[in-house]
């Protein structure tokens, strides 16, 4: 009974950390406001100016692979195609938190 019950456990733990994304490493606070001053020009409400289909809403950016921490601070750190680089303009903690501000908006569905 002893053996059921820790695989038991043990499933249910793996289960856990395989589908729970982990704790961000920046603050959304502070992100919201480098967003609101370097992004929102672009992605007003989650929306795209540029590319009405590349939207920030957890939809895109899950079909364009860039649902997570990692994506999306290459994309805020060295830029892709209409989008600019903010290496250089935004430390690399700015651009953690405006990660975190982003997955944590587009988990809520830009509410």
């Amino acid at each position: 009974m002893k053996k059921i019950l820790s695989v038991l456990l043990l499933g249910i733990a793996i289960f856990t950390l395989a589908f729970n994304r982990p704790a961000l490493a920046g603050d959304a606070a502070k992100g919201a406001k480098i967003f609101s001053a370097n992004c929102a020009q672009c992605h007003a409400g989650g929306k795209n100016l540029v590319n009405a289909a590349k939207t920030l809403k957890k939809e895109a950016l899950e079909k364009f692979g860039m649902y997570s921490e990692e994506a999306i601070i290459a994309q805020v750190t060295k830029g892709k195609g209409a989008m600019p680089a903010f290496k250089g303009r935004l430390k690399p903690e700015q651009i953690e938190d405006v990660t975190a501000y982003v997955l944590g908006k587009a988990d809520k569905g830009w509410k």
